[in-house]
């Protein structure tokens, strides 16, 4: 069979053809050099077949997004090279016609992938949902498997810059930077009225959320000093081994404890658990009561792990000594836009931004050159596999299979 054209539309019968060779074994009809048939569930036939680029819409992308994303896909062999197209628009029920005539939706963190949007994916004949996060909980997996799609996911991309930006959080915290930070923009060297900080060396950090972003939290913090309490309904294997070794000497020192104890014995608290029905609201009320007073929380996981008003009320009536929040419980409607110009339509993360002793970044604990990288890389490498007929490394659900539980 000669060279011939094609322009890979899996969707239609008849595709009209480019510069490449297509495998005899995807040919059911040709009936002559400019039109073919084939059989869509036998494109590409093979890892082998030199046919293997996607359609990929990606939405909610940022300028970082296109620049590393293209810089991994260009980094592929030209056969294995995609279509990109960038959208800023964040997916949902309406948005998702955007990715009419594309192979694959590529989502991010505050995207809704819900049962409207796999129903237009499947309509629209979008097998694969490659998200830019490890996290699922903006995804409706029940119905993606009952829809036989795949869904792809980054397991770690940087778990180092994440426990980075926690320990960022906390020293801003505890040692006043934001405020002296902007006194000293004003000229004002003075440390008058400003309270003093607090060492970190000695303290006792829980850390609730054991896997890999929450070991290297611990072991940053071990090497600060601190005493540090675990608590996961998974005890991380590498952890279990620590807790051997360690015996407290003021060098640092790990154990895991039950929940409640952790809550009652630290003087902060870092949450790197994910979002699921179990764990949503779990700062709340009931549970900050069991807190020392004085107690420094963090999160850098989901949002919704954290009941804003009990926050607040805990704020106001000054139990809670600091908190520094990456995430925030309706933070898509907020985070990664420009609203400098906009009034900010949300009462409760208004009045987060009025205490003095709270810190918000949006949602900023991966944004490191390294961890850009490894997320671009890991998307691209499982759009290919999956385009080659493989299942990819980091699936969730392949063709509605569950692959893993999460």
């Amino acid at each position: 069979m000669p060279p011939i054209p094609c322009t890979h539309d899996i969707k239609d019968a008849e595709i009209v053809v480019y510069n490449i060779a297509l495998p005899s074994c995807c040919i059911l009809e040709w009936p002559d050099e400019k039109v073919l048939t084939i059989a869509p569930s036998r494109f590409p036939c093979q890892p082998e077949c030199p046919v293997a680029k996607m359609k990929v819409a990606i939405f909610s992308s940022q300028d970082y997004d296109k620049k590393f994303l293209t810089l991994a896909n260009e980094a592929q062999a030209p056969e294995y090279r995609h279509s990109l197209t960038f959208l800023e628009a964040r997916l949902d029920g309406i948005t998702a016609t955007l990715a009419e005539h594309h192979d694959v939706i590529c989502a991010f963190v505050n995207d809704e992938v819900s049962s409207a949007v796999l129903d237009k994916c499947k309509e629209q004949n979008i097998g694969l949902i490659a998200l830019r996060s490890a996290g699922c909980n903006n995804v409706d997996l029940a119905y993606l498997a009952k829809k036989e799609l795949s869904l792809v996911h980054v397991p770690a991309y940087s778990p180092e810059a994440v426990a980075e930006h926690a320990l960022a959080l906390l020293l801003t915290l505890s040692r006043k930077i934001h405020k002296i930070y902007n006194r000293v923009r004003d000229g004002n060297f003075s440390l008058e009225g400003v309270t003093p900080g607090f060492v970190l060396h000695g303290k006792t950090v829980g850390v609730l959320g054991t896997g890999k972003i929450g070991e290297c939290f611990i072991r940053i913090m071990m090497g600060l000093g601190c005493d540090v309490l675990g608590y996961d309904v998974r005890e991380n294997p590498a952890l279990q081994a620590l807790q051997q070794q360690c015996r407290g000497d003021g060098k640092g020192s790990f154990e895991y404890k039950p929940l409640d104890e952790v809550l009652q014995a630290s003087d902060i608290i870092s949450l790197h658990l994910p979002l699921l029905p179990k764990t949503k609201g779990l700062i709340n009320h009931d549970s900050l009561t069991k807190m020392k007073k004085g107690v420094v929380i963090i999160n850098t996981s989901r949002g919704g792990l954290v009941d804003s008003k009990a926050v607040i009320d805990s704020l106001k009536k000054k139990h809670i000594g600091g908190i520094g929040l990456d995430t925030y419980e309706e933070e898509e409607e907020f985070f990664y836009r420009n609203l400098s110009q906009d009034v900010v339509g949300d009462d409760q993360l208004i009045r987060l931004m009025t205490f003095p002793n709270v810190i918000i970044t949006p949602h900023q604990g991966f944004y490191t050159c390294e961890a850009l990288t490894a997320i671009a890389e890991s998307t691209i490498q499982s759009i290919t596999e999956y385009a080659r007929g493989t299942e990819p490394g980091p699936s969730i659900i392949y063709k509605g299979k569950v692959i893993k539980h999460m």
